[in-house]
């Protein structure tokens, strides 16, 4: 067994650097060793920002602290060797190329004796149940995995709190049980204090003890699952929170028959893969204005490589997508082939993880980006950026930089940036993720009212209630 972690705030709050509110203030939160903590709250809240204090890895730079935190009696930098921290994004977190080393790498800059670290190694993959030879590629492993092998390297530096920062945000839904039951198998078998945040309340609510909420920076609701879910339940949703049985209403569609025949994009006989390395061959249905295409499948099926394809930002393997007269608009009829500037406004993509393509030092900055390269005068780029800042619940970190936002924020930017130079085509990776059920609520109107405009919109996702929710088309990659 790992000796139990507890964590405590008195009166902490964080703002960061160009952000008009803290994240978090006055927080008074104790959390006793070998507790299992499901924490919720807004997008935007401070829950991820909390889990990065305990961890210690929170820069002086990147803002200013109140208060006090503290990790096993003292302060969290003086805890990093006995706290493990898991986050959104399983490929972020591997170190090394083999799965025995990328376990093992914790343990070395903790300088564990060579011995005492393999032991460590074995017996952390058998907790999470990730039984592959120890010579295994890292990248070869699916998401599921990915994440389990991070949870193990918390494990082997016998981490004493286990902190969850939505580990299945991007994972199918055979990933999101893998790493639900290696979660469940590991504080079983350690006892470390968990904390996980994750805004899909279902999955954790049988495993975790006690459920805390969090709303400007104050603790709204705190007790057993049940009793804060179903006696707060019409509250907590009003907050934002995904209470289990409630389903949020559709949007309303007002699809128009009359663009059905137009054809923006199709494919013939299309192989998409990456470095020419064939990935999957689909036979896609074509993009119609006012309808959403739904992709999704199995973690590694191909979707994200599929919609850079259809993007224009991957070249075809074999096969080609053709753009159709209305959507080329005299600039070709191979996306591929096009100019960063033809892209624009013909088509946006919205990568898997925003941080990909972020440019500047700002919210706003972000957003004039693409304004900018289409040569637009700064009343009309104001006029573009100021309606998506405000929609989209961005309008109180305009001057922050993008890579301090919460994930949830993070995702709602990127989407924003694609709406700024209004192209006919929307290619979104994972559009939802990181949202609460109000930001989800509203990105989805937007969608919804950007369809009923004539644009189109193609979505890789796993977020079943968005495709029910606007999918008109869908492709299952195998």
């Amino acid at each position: 067994m790992i000796a139990p972690v507890g964590a405590e705030a008195r009166g902490w709050g964080w703002t960061y650097a160009g952000r008009r509110a803290p994240v978090a203030t006055g927080l008074d939160l104790r959390i006793e060793p070998g507790e299992r903590v499901l924490l919720l709250g807004a997008s935007g809240s401070g829950k991820s920002t909390l889990l990065h204090a305990l961890a210690g890895v929170l820069g002086d730079d990147e803002g200013d602290q109140h208060g006090a935190l503290f990790v096993g009696g003292g302060p969290p930098a003086a805890a990093r060797g006995s706290v493990g921290l898991v986050l959104q994004d399983p490929d972020s977190q591997i170190v090394l190329s083999r799965v025995g080393d990328d376990v093992a790498f914790g343990c070395e800059n903790l300088a564990v004796p060579r011995e005492e670290i393999w032991r460590r190694v074995e017996q952390s993959l058998r907790d999470v149940g990730l039984t592959v030879p120890l010579d295994r590629a890292t990248s070869a492993l699916s998401g599921g995995q990915k994440q389990r092998l991070a949870i193990a390297g918390a494990l082997a530096m016998h981490a004493g709190l286990l902190l969850l920062d939505e580990p299945t945000a991007n994972l199918d839904p055979a990933g999101v049980l893998e790493v639900r039951d290696a979660v469940a198998r590991a504080v079983g078998a350690t006892g470390a204090t968990l904390v996980v945040v994750e805004h899909r309340v279902a999955v954790w609510r049988d495993l975790v003890e006690r459920v805390v909420v969090i709303d400007g920076g104050a603790v709204v609701a705190d007790g057993a699952p049940d009793a804060v879910l179903d006696r707060e339940g019409d509250r907590l949703a009003r907050l934002g929170v995904w209470v289990p049985g409630r389903k949020p209403a559709p949007p309303t569609r007002a699809r128009d028959p009359r663009s059905s025949g137009i054809e923006l994009l199709t494919t013939e006989g299309l192989v998409v893969g990456r470095d020419r390395m064939p990935v999957a061959s689909v036979d896609v249905p074509a993009l119609r204005p006012g309808r959403m295409l739904g992709l999704s499948g199995a973690n590694g099926s191909g979707k994200s490589t599929l919609a850079l394809t259809l993007g224009g930002l991957l070249a075809p393997v074999a096969g080609e997508a053709i753009a159709g007269p209305l959507l080329a608009d005299g600039a070709g009829p191979l996306p591929h082939r096009w100019r960063s500037r033809q892209l624009l406004t013909r088509i946006g993509s919205v990568f898997q993880h925003p941080e990909h393509q972020f440019l500047t030092g700002s919210v706003r900055a972000e957003l004039e980006v693409g304004p900018r390269a289409l040569r637009m005068q700064s009343g009309e780029i104001a006029r573009r950026v100021e309606p998506l800042l405000e929609r989209l619940r961005l309008s109180a970190l305009a001057g922050a930089n993008p890579f301090t936002l919460s994930g949830g924020e993070k995702r709602r930017l990127s989407v924003a940036t694609a709406l700024a130079t209004a192209p006919r085509v929307l290619v979104l990776d994972e559009p939802t993720f990181g949202q609460d059920l109000r930001t989800w609520t509203e990105l989805v109107a937007l969608l919804a009212e950007l369809l009923d405009e004539g644009r189109a919109v193609v979505s890789a996702t796993h977020d079943a209630e968005f495709l029910d929710a606007l999918a008109d088309d869908r492709l299952v990659l195998a």
